[in-house]
């Protein structure tokens, strides 16, 4: 029975549109039918060795096949890694060509391959994952994480207080750092599958939490917060809970909130565009650096004696506007 027939059957049996089988599957049929040929070609050279008195005469025989057996299994295991990914990208591309809003008083979030083609169709300088939308993420993720975070703290507590992590203006690096590494890490997997962006928004969370909670202990000597009476929690900088909320923030951001990012980017004028995107480094390396050195001059009590420079500095940033600025900072004794 040839291939062809064989897939006729298969459609039979299995409801598959015979018009609409794609080359690969009919390559694979036939591989799949070559691989059922060699093994059963294979029970004839197992009965010679068997009967043989001198079975070390097949050994360099056995070899050769058995190392293109192994570089075949390869070859098929990365089809098949190919295959699926395809099947996948596929899949979630078109789903989210087609899906509908479930909140309506909210826009629907534009298509990742949409977007994709709207930055190649235009030429934008900020496309793809290049230094200028590196650098415009950082910037409204540094500004929506305090916005976001002000916000919840009201709904939680019924006040107002600064979630910034700047002294100027309410930004906040560590979410800045944060939108950047997620949305360089799940960029690829943009369009495919919730899973990816789940894992890769899990990892990626999880690793940023502890490594920017560990840089503030080491340079300032202090947290902002602390998960050691959570559950599951690694030197209370990270825990299994937030760990989870980074995943499935991993799942909302590259599906909502990047599109959304991208499409207002996208909407930014060249010239204008590049003069801001370099504006704003500059505004924000300046605001990082008096950060840093307000920071440790709150730190050190009576540091602002020893020089003029450090008066300077308490005279600018006090102790209540710092407490003000950073409620949350605990410093080490």
């Amino acid at each position: 029975m040839d291939i062809l027939t064989k897939q006729k059957n298969m459609t039979v049996d299995e409801n598959y549109d015979i018009e609409n089988i794609t080359e690969p599957e009919k390559y694979s049929a036939k591989v799949l039918s070559s691989i059922e040929e060699t093994d059963a070609k294979l029970q004839d050279l197992y009965t010679d060795m068997a009967l043989s008195e001198h079975p070390e005469s097949y050994t360099e025989n056995v070899q050769r096949k058995i190392s293109s057996y192994k570089r075949t299994s390869n070859n098929l295991l990365k089809a098949y890694k190919k295959t699926i990914s395809i099947t996948d990208e596929l899949n979630v591309r078109h789903r989210e060509l087609v899906k509908k809003r479930k909140i309506k008083i909210l826009p629907k979030a534009p298509a990742n391959s949409i977007i994709d083609l709207q930055e190649s169709q235009a030429e934008h300088f900020a496309r793809g994952m290049n230094i200028y939308k590196v650098l415009l993420i950082c910037y409204i993720g540094s500004f929506l994480g305090v916005v976001i975070e002000m916000l919840w703290w009201y709904l939680k507590r019924g006040v107002w207080a600064s979630r910034a992590g700047l002294v100027f203006g309410p930004f906040n690096l560590l979410y800045g750092a944060g939108a950047v590494v997620m949305s360089i890490a799940l960029y690829k997997f943009r369009n495919k599958g919730r899973k990816l962006s789940f894992i890769g928004g899990f990892l990626v969370g999880t690793v940023v939490e502890y490594a920017c909670s560990l840089f503030q202990e080491i340079i300032f000597g202090s947290r902002s917060w602390n998960y050691s009476n959570k559950p599951f929690n690694i030197n209370g900088r990270v825990c299994l809970i937030y760990s989870l909320i980074w995943g499935v923030l991993g799942i909302y951001w590259v599906k909502t909130i990047y599109p959304w990012i991208t499409k207002l980017i996208l909407k930014i004028p060249r010239r204008v565009g590049k003069i801001f995107t370099w504006a704003m480094f500059a505004f924000l390396v300046f605001n990082a650096i008096v950060t840093i050195l307000a920071t440790y001059r709150w730190s050190q009590p009576g540091i602002e004696n020893t020089s003029a420079f450090w008066g300077f500095i308490e005279q600018c940033f006090p102790n209540e506007r710092m407490k003000v600025i950073f409620p949350n900072m605990k410093f080490f004794k």
